[in-house]
């Protein structure tokens, strides 16, 4: 029957107790970076379908509400006052840019409370 020294007992579970930390800031830091990432997708998408119903319809109401309806995957949901329509009226040259400023809640508060986001989405009018 082999034995270990008797000093080395406990070492273990110390060593453990000394990476725990690490270890559970790398799967939280994981878990943020991931969601962000998500609702960055969600805002450039979101952008997107405001810019192309702005370029087709040539209606900045119209833009801003299908740029909410994209964007329900955020929680919270976008409002009208998160979305820039530029210009206010296409013309047959011109592009239409939509941009959305969105601050994501994080879900643990390690990082900061929030994290300021932006979507863009450009489109050729009457396009």
């Amino acid at each position: 029957m082999i034995r270990t020294p008797q000093p080395e007992r406990g070492a273990a579970a110390v060593e453990f107790a000394l990476i725990l930390p690490v270890l559970i800031l790398l799967i939280v830091g994981m878990l943020e970076f991931s969601r962000a990432y998500n609702a960055q997708l969600s805002l450039t998408n979101a952008a997107r379908e405001g810019a192309r119903v702005m370029a087709v319809h040539n209606s900045a109401a119209l833009a801003r509400t299908a740029a909410i309806g994209a964007g329900v995957a955020l929680e919270p949901a976008l409002t009208s006052g998160d979305i820039t329509v530029t210009p206010a009226t296409c013309t047959s040259t011109g592009t239409v840019k939509v941009t959305i400023d969105y601050d994501l809640e994080l879900m643990t508060g390690f990082f900061g409370a929030t994290i300021p986001l932006t979507g863009i989405g450009v489109m050729l009018c009457g396009g």
